[in-house]
């Protein structure tokens, strides 16, 4: 990557950064395609590999810079010393939202890099993403488990709150009135409902 990038002004790099995590992330590391990437981001494919080299060398900036934006946020948002479960999701999905403003493809762009098999992409970005993933779990470490351990697995109990989330992002997203706002607020409704239901389980 050609560091004179970021030489550029903010509007222009986000514009770039933007389209590109909006391709990728809709068709994968294969069948995106940088035609469509300079379309959306209104540049030249000239320009974008002046600065990108590549295909491989955008896209590896990309989840570089998508994984150390994320985390940033999350550290800024989530609470080292936070043991609570749904007030840590809760911080978390903030952080989430704040990221959204800016970049809204960010944590989608990030969720199918880690599921990611084309060799060249996923073999250029295997050292970064066990490294985020190893950070984002110990985020969902903090939490102190043992109040639900009559309810289950806590794994489950992790797996139900992610499919939670994953599923309210996709409906609340495809809305004409989206909004990042709009969306924490859906998701810490349900939080609240499940939060409920399982303290009646635990009394």
């Amino acid at each position: 990557m050609n560091d004179k990038f970021f030489d550029l002004g903010q509007a222009k790099q986000e514009r770039i950064i933007n389209a590109a995590l909006k391709i990728f992330s809709m068709s994968g590391y294969r069948y995106a395609s940088t035609d469509d990437i300079v379309r959306e981001a209104g540049i030249s494919k000239g320009l974008l590999f002046h600065y990108f080299e590549s295909k491989i060398g955008l896209y590896t900036f990309l989840f570089e810079y998508s994984a150390r934006f994320m985390l940033l946020e999350h550290s800024r948002e989530v609470s080292t010393s936070q043991t609570d479960l749904f007030a840590l999701v809760r911080q978390m999905q903030r952080a989430r939202m704040q990221v959204m403003k800016r970049y809204p493809y960010m944590q989608q762009f990030i969720n199918q890099c880690m599921q990611e098999e084309y060799p060249e992409a996923a073999a250029a970005t295997q050292e970064r993403r066990l490294d985020y993933r190893e950070r984002m779990n110990a985020y969902a470490m903090q939490a102190d488990y043992a109040p639900y351990e009559r309810i289950g697995d806590s794994h489950r109990l992790i797996r139900l709150l992610h499919y939670m989330i994953s599923g309210v992002t996709r409906e609340i997203s495809e809305r004409y009135d989206f909004t990042p706002e709009k969306l924490f607020d859906e998701i810490c409704a349900y939080l609240d409902l499940l939060e409920r239901a399982f303290k009646g389980e635990r009394e």
